[in-house]
Order: structure tokens, then C-alpha cells, then sequence
């Protein structure tokens, strides 16, 4: 039996052992188990009626979600969300590349549909596709296209089958099942994978999954307030957060707004996370498990869990695939892969090369950063900058930081404080704080704050929290440049 086939299998199986028990709440309505079948074919239906074949979800998060992008499965058809916090331009090029013709939902920063020959329909919006012989190759298979914002401003839109998907979700389940959590909050917005396959696995294991229009999180903005009564209102088993997340929900803890005690498996991943926040969790008695994983292998590859934890590591490769190191490091993925890149033909390498390097011990891996951020000081020392923002961002007083110093005889970066009110000498005290447990090489030599923060709005994070480093070195190249003593002044970027 295949991935898919063993998720229909056991909705069919939850729908006949638990139909009253709720499996999709939203901010007003709810769905059983015993319903989700039906309202699956009914969404189907919808979309067959249309004759629809590709169709954009840009749905505010809400059971609505999940139910069109089941029905999609459902139906094989190609199903590309829309993260809410992509540009104008972005979402633009997703539509098209994506030769999509059918949307469903508000297009963010608004974005006019008709612009895009798009017009009125039952289901929302509709057009005629570019026909097969000018559409972009599609890989054989392809149940959903994510859109990963990368490095540039055009995203790329990875295709992904829906065994694949499945895979990863099952797996999920089989890893949080020591922890048997029955209710899952839904924090994320669903535009993103990440929080997809968590749906699916908390669906596998038969859970109530917890879907609020409004979670207090808005792209790099965080209304913790609203975070808090969503925490306190579902009392949720398990959650998925990103580092950001994790880091506000401690600030917020140290304020005296702590989470409900009834959490038992919280999943963090999609960037590195400092030790020190991970160990200010395990304090507080958090279940915190942090994980790893791109888009490119559905979203998660490796997650640390009850039955295996090693602090300061991502955890063992989940159930369905393996992981190696390439001679220089890289990190290798075995039997999870994408199907390609949409409008790419080249064959997709395996293993799958994560651009990522790291080291495993005993099976767990740790991850170091990206390949191509590394850095060679003036005095030859390699540097891995993440390794450093990390480390910097551990420290409550600093919410995000840029680390730079290719071919520099010392390290520059900017650092964007945690409250706009916190002054330059408690930035440098805790600066200070965190060189002294580098080594000279990969401390913080000189810094500035910038104007304003990182965020995929004004096109300096990526959609999952990670910095654009060339975006942020060319916005700030000059800045970055004044800060070099003068003995030190040469054209260095």
C-alpha cells in the first residue's frame, strides 16, 4: 500500500472508529471525522464541475484550507498555495509560471485577478490555461508545486507528489506517537509546506486539528497577545514553530505569559536555532524538538523526538528516507527527493544534494549552515555565519543578525534589537556576552543596527524566516562598508 492510499485508508478507518469526534475546527464551524469523507468528494466535485486542473489556494488559514487541498489530492489535480506574505511581483510569478487556472481565495497585496486574465466563477477565479504546448513542463505525478522564496526574487516552484507528502506525514506520526497528541494548533500560515504535512500527520493520528483565521502571527509580524489566547483557547497537544516563534513565546514566557501546560510535542525547524533557546525551553520544561528539513524533500528530513533526543543535533532521518555526508560535508538525502523544478527538465540528482553541511554522531545529525554562506576570513579561517547569528540571537536582547566577513581581517554585522526602545549600550553588553564564548575568528567585530528589521515583505527574509543574504549585503553594502577601520579600507564586496 502506498503513502496515500494508507492515509485514505485510515481517514476511512477514523470516519467509521470516531466520526463524532471533531477533525477540523476552524475559527466558527468544525468538521467529524465521520464528515470528512463526505465533504472531501463534495469539495471534488466542486472542482471537477469547473474542470479545474491546476488551482491556487489563497485561502485565509481555515478548515476551507485543508479541505480544498484534500479535495485536490482527491481528484489529482495540481494543487499551488499562495504564501500570504509573497510581493506583488512574487505573486504574480507563481500564477503564471504555475500556468495556473484556477484560484481560489484573495490574492495578497492586492493583486487584481482580472490583471492576470482571470475572471468571476463559481469557485472564485478562473482562466484559460496556456495550452500544453507552450505550458511550462510539468514532472509526471506532480500533486502540489511550493513555491520556495530562496535566494532571488523570482521564487522557484518545487513539484512534489502527493506519496511524497504522505511519506513525510506518516512518518511524522510514527515519531510524535510516544507523545499521542489529540489536539493540534495550526500557528503557521498553510501558504507554507511546512505546516501541511503536519496537518496530514496529526490527521493520521487521528487528532483534532485546530485551524484559527487569525493566530496572532502575520508574515515577520507577531501579535503574541493574540499567540497567547489561541495557546490558551485550544489547549493544544503539539504545535509547529518556526524560530522566531520559539523565541517569542520565551520572551513572552519571561514576561509572565506562559503557554498552557498541557503541551507535549512542539516541533521547531526551518532555520538554525541558537542552543541557548533550546536549553531555556528544556528549563521550562517544554517539549521542544528541533528538526531539520527543505522544501525540496516535502518539508522534513530529520526530527528529534521523545524516543530519540539529542540536544544541540536536528535529530535522526525520519522513517522513509536515510541521510549521508558528501566528502566537503554536504548533507545527503536518500530515497526523498522532489519530482523536479517547474519548468526545469534537467533529471533530479539522488541522493538529494541539500546545499547544507553537518556532521552525524550516532545517527543524529547536526546542522551547520549553508554551503555557500560560508565565509574565508583575511587570516584563512572558514566561518559559517549562521553559526554566529544564531549564537547572537540567543541573547533576549537581539531579534535578529547578519553576520559578513569574506576576505575581511574582522567580522561586520547588523544587529536588529528585540524592542526598538533597547539602547546601543545593552546591544553591546549582550554583544558582548557572545563573543566571549567564540573564538576570536567568528566574533562580532563591529556592528550598526540597521533601519529597519528583516522580513519577507520588504525582501529580506525568506518564507520561512531564513535570511537573503545577497538582498541584505546589497542593501546594506555601504553601511556594512563604513563600519572597517581604516587601515582596513578596500573594496571587499
Amino acid at each position: 500500500m502506498s503513502a496515500l492510499e494508507h492515509f485514505w485508508a485510515t481517514l476511512a478507518r477514523h470516519a467509521e472508529e470516531r466520526p463524532d469526534q471533531a477533525a477540523l475546527v476552524g475559527s466558527d464551524e468544525s468538521v467529524t471525522y465521520g464528515q470528512l469523507p463526505a465533504e472531501i468528494a463534495e469539495y471534488g466535485s466542486r472542482l471537477k464541475a469547473g474542470d479545474c486542473r491546476r488551482v491556487a489556494l489563497a485561502v485565509e488559514n481555515g478548515y476551507q484550507w485543508i479541505l480544498w487541498d484534500l479535495a485536490c489530492i482527491r481528484c489529482n489535480l495540481v494543487c499551488v498555495p499562495v504564501p500570504p506574505f509573497f510581493s506583488a511581483e512574487q505573486v504574480r510569478h507563481l500564477l503564471d509560471s504555475a500556468n495556473v487556472d484556477t484560484l481560489i481565495g484573495e490574492l495578497p497585496n492586492g493583486v487584481d485577478p482580472t490583471e492576470l486574465g482571470f475572471t468571476p466563477a463559481p469557485l472564485g477565479w478562473q482562466r484559460d490555461a496556456a495550452d500544453a504546448a507552450t505550458a511550462p513542463p510539468l514532472p509526471a505525478h506532480t500533486s502540489k508545486i511550493t513555491f520556495t522564496s530562496g535566494t532571488t526574487g523570482r521564487p522557484k516552484g518545487v513539484c512534489l507528489s502527493a506519496d511524497a507528502l504522505m511519506d513525510v506525514a506518516h512518518s511524522l506520526q510514527q515519531a510524535s506517537a510516544e507523545a499521542s497528541p489529540q489536539r493540534h494548533l495550526v500557528l503557521l500560515p498553510l501558504g507554507v509546506l511546512l505546516d501541511n504535512v503536519g496537518v496530514y500527520a496529526a490527521l493520521l493520528a487521528g487528532a483534532s486539528v485546530y485551524l484559527p483565521a487569525h493566530t496572532g502571527v502575520f508574515g515577520s509580524r507577531l501579535d503574541i497577545q493574540l499567540l497567547m489566547q489561541n495557546l490558551h483557547q485550544t489547549q493544544p497537544h503539539s504545535l509547529i514553530l518556526v524560530p522566531q516563534l520559539l523565541q517569542a513565546l520565551l520572551q513572552a514566557a519571561a514576561a509572565g505569559l506562559h503557554p498552557p501546560a498541557g503541551l507535549r510535542f512542539i516541533a521547531v525547524g526551518g532555520g538554525r536555532i541558537a542552543p541557548a533557546l533550546l536549553e531555556h525551553a528544556a528549563q521550562l520544561g517544554w517539549p521542544v524538538y528541533e528538526g531539520y528539513g527543505l522544501s525540496e524533500c516535502a518539508s522534513v528530513v530529520c526530527l528529534n523526538h521523545p524516543a530519540g533526543h539529542r540536544p544541540g543535533s536536528v535529530g535522526k532521518a525520519l522513517a522513509h528516507l536515510r541521510v549521508s555526508l558528501a566528502e566537503d560535508g554536504e548533507i545527503l538525502v536518500h530515497g526523498s527527493g522532489p519530482l523536479g523544478y517547474l519548468g526545469t527538465p534537467e533529471a533530479v540528482p539522488s541522493p538529494w544534494p541539500t546545499g547544507d553541511i553537518g556532521y552525524l554522531e550516532g545517527g543524529f545529525l547536526t546542522v551547520l549552515g549553508r554551503k555557500k554562506n560560508q565565509f574565508i576570513t583575511a587570516f584563512g579561517r572558514n566561518v559559517n555565519p549562521e553559526w554566529i547569528e544564531a549564537e547572537l540571537t540567543s541573547e533576549p536582547a537581539i531579534a535578529q543578525a547578519y553576520v559578513h566577513g569574506e576576505s575581511l581581517p574582522c567580522n561586520l554585522g547588523l544587529v536588529v534589537p528585540s524592542d526598538p526602545r533597547t539602547g546601543p549600550t545593552e546591544l553591546s553588553q549582550a554583544i558582548e556576552r557572545v563573543n566571549a564564548s567564540l573564538p576570536d575568528y567568528a566574533q562580532l567585530h563591529h556592528w550598526l543596527v540597521p533601519d529597519q528589521p528583516f522580513t519577507a515583505t520588504n525582501g529580506l527574509l525568506t518564507s520561512n524566516g531564513r535570511l537573503r543574504r545577497a538582498a541584505v549585503l546589497e542593501q546594506y553594502r555601504q553601511a556594512l562598508h563604513s563600519l572597517l577601520p581604516e587601515e582596513s579600507y578596500h573594496e571587499f564586496l
